[in-house]
């Protein structure tokens, strides 16, 4: 690419991340500064900070001195992550409860209906940052700002997952009438109810994903590509 690099450290990891999630960087794709820099018009120095930031996430794994690639995407991956958000979005969700910010989520749950008959990779990504950005603002309230690191983390990872969904089953995991009982849960600020639904969420979500991918020959590899 020709012209000015980009040189925003947020705008950069927002376009490295786009790119891992649609497989634009596919697992086990070759990452280096100048790579970075000639696809997605990132400056060198940016694009260092990055890749030392994305292996610390776990996105990109070093293999040694000279080799970085895209992390794996295997069915133990994809285990793990929802084992892990089945732990620990119940409790940070149910701490948040009624101090959520209920308005800017329903507008987020709105956008989310909008976007559910999604046409074209663009909409579908607009669709998984959308979702992301409502597990965000559910969390955040809880007002432990490492555990909102490990969130963040994880849900970067389910988008992964989510896109195998999308591009096999052409539809999103779960509906949005989930995401609206779950509000309706908050509002009356019961611990118990919102640990119980969110993890329910995660399950069933987790199962629809797994039956996806059992189901479709294309994922008959170590590392899950569409």
């Amino acid at each position: 690419m020709s012209g000015a690099k980009i040189a925003d450290m947020s705008e950069a990891y927002g376009i490295l991340m786009d790119a891992i999630v649609t497989q634009r960087l596919p697992p086990g794709q070759k990452v280096s500064e100048n790579i970075l820099s000639d696809m997605f018009g990132i400056s060198r120095t940016i694009a260092r900070n990055l890749i030392e930031r994305l292996i610390a996430q776990q996105f990109l794994v070093s293999l040694s001195p000279r080799v970085t690639q895209v992390a794996p995407l295997t069915l133990l991956e994809i285990r793990q992550n929802f084992t892990l958000r089945k732990i620990l979005l119940p409790e940070v969700i149910s701490l948040a409860g009624v101090k959520v910010d209920f308005e800017r989520v329903g507008e987020l749950n709105k956008k989310v209906q909008s976007l559910l008959s999604f046409e074209g990779d663009e909409a579908a990504l607009e669709l998984l940052k959308t979702n992301m950005e409502i597990n965000l603002a559910l969390c955040s309230p809880a007002g432990y700002p490492l555990m909102n690191e490990w969130v963040t983390q994880l849900e970067y990872t389910a988008m992964r997952v989510y896109w195998l969904y999308i591009k096999t089953k052409n539809a999103f995991p779960y509906s949005n009438e989930q995401h609206s009982n779950l509000l309706e849960i908050m509002r009356s600020d019961e611990p118990r109810k919102i640990h119980a639904l969110v993890y329910d969420l995660v399950a069933q979500t987790e199962e629809r994903v797994l039956n996806a991918i059992f189901s479709a020959e294309q994922f008959y590899t170590q590392d899950l590509l569409v």
